[in-house]
């Protein structure tokens, strides 16, 4: 694509605003310094109403194809069966991509777009913001300045209690070519903070299953990892959690790391919290982590979450060539453990990768 003008942001037209993009993505977005909010693409009226109330600089469209000609970066927040022709329209108009995790179904998928990318000299990410939560920066930090020791094992779940079927949801539906289940969903987060944690996996082994009457895709994840370093993953993800366990237990050789409860980030920008509020992203009295050395428990402070750093990490890539914060090969990389545990469930065995 031409050179991008100094003077003047980047401009983003983002592709879908559900969940993803009304409340995660966009307040982000607008909220970034170096990017504008240009464009939203949805037909549904409600949505394009609280377009207009919530950011009324931005036009909005029918189409992704009616936007592409006025903008720089193009963020697709739709449904996982729409991450791919979305990208890759956006790509073939020369324009850089953002694409909700998970940044395709699978990881051929994944590695199309990437090869697309690369040969048209564009950034392309996948948006795995959880690397920003406060447990996982907290967690990162206690290892990197060896407070554990070394890491043996990580036990990481996202449990929630949602025991009734969404009827009508995209999430729920059977078509594999769909991308809906816990798999793709809570285990892209999983899976990626493991690696990000541990480094490269070796084998996988997975049990997904289907718990709740009328499931048509799996609801229970359970993925063991073995990392090359000798360390062990043991990931959960799970709607039937009426009693949820530690969100973190980390054991090192030195000592142990759990933290209770998820990062507040996401419920606050529910809550129409801006990104840049004070409060943002701030935990409750009461719910650090704590350090355990075997005699005592140590609470330590949570770093506040920042999602917003992965749109600050974006500009920098567009901008002055930064690495992109999740770079496309990670997220290829995750969809291939994630591809690999299915294919583990399909057979009751340990699947090796690598």
């Amino acid at each position: 694509m031409a050179a991008l003008p100094p003077d003047r942001p980047l401009r983003v037209a983002l592709a879908g605003f559900g969940l993803a993009g009304g409340v995660l993505h966009a307040p982000l977005i607008a909220t970034t310094e170096g990017l504008e909010l240009a464009a939203v693409v949805t037909r549904d009226p409600a949505r394009r109403a609280q377009v207009a109330r919530e950011h009324p600089g931005a036009r909005t469209a029918d189409a992704l194809d009616d936007v592409l000609g006025d903008v720089d970066l193009v963020v697709v927040a739709a449904p996982n069966r729409f991450h791919v022709p979305l990208a890759q329209a956006a790509l073939d108009a020369g324009r850089h991509v953002v694409v909700d995790k998970p940044l395709a179904v699978t990881a051929d998928q994944a590695r199309d777009l990437a090869g697309r990318a690369q040969a048209a000299g564009l950034m392309l990410s996948a948006f795995h913001n959880r690397r920003w939560d406060d447990d996982f920066l907290t967690l990162t930090a206690a290892v990197a300045h060896g407070r554990l020791g070394r890491v043996l094992r990580l036990e990481s779940r996202f449990d929630r209690w949602r025991p009734e079927l969404r009827a009508g949801a995209w999430r729920e539906g059977a078509d594999p070519a769909g991308g809906g289940g816990l798999l793709l969903d809570l285990g892209s987060h999983l899976v990626d903070q493991a690696v990000q944690l541990l480094g490269p996996v070796t084998a996988v082994y997975a049990e997904l299953e289907r718990r709740r009457p009328g499931a048509q895709v799996e609801d229970d994840v359970f993925l063991a990892l073995a990392h090359a370093s000798g360390a062990r993953s043991h990931l959960w993800a799970g709607v039937h959690a009426a009693h949820a366990a530690p969100r973190f237990r980390v054991l090192g050789d030195r000592a142990a790391f759990v933290s209770e409860g998820l990062d507040p980030q996401e419920p606050a920008l529910r809550a129409g919290i801006s990104p840049v509020d004070p409060g943002y992203g701030e935990r409750k009295t009461g719910r650090a982590a704590v350090l355990a050395d075997g005699e005592d428990a140590v609470a330590i402070a949570m770093v506040r979450g920042d999602w917003g750093a992965y749109y600050r990490g974006v500009v920098a890539a567009i901008r002055d060539g930064a690495a992109p914060p999740v770079t496309a090969q990670e997220a290829v990389g995750v969809l291939g453990l994630l591809d690999a545990a299915r294919e583990s469930a399909a057979g009751g065995g340990v699947v090796a990768v690598g």
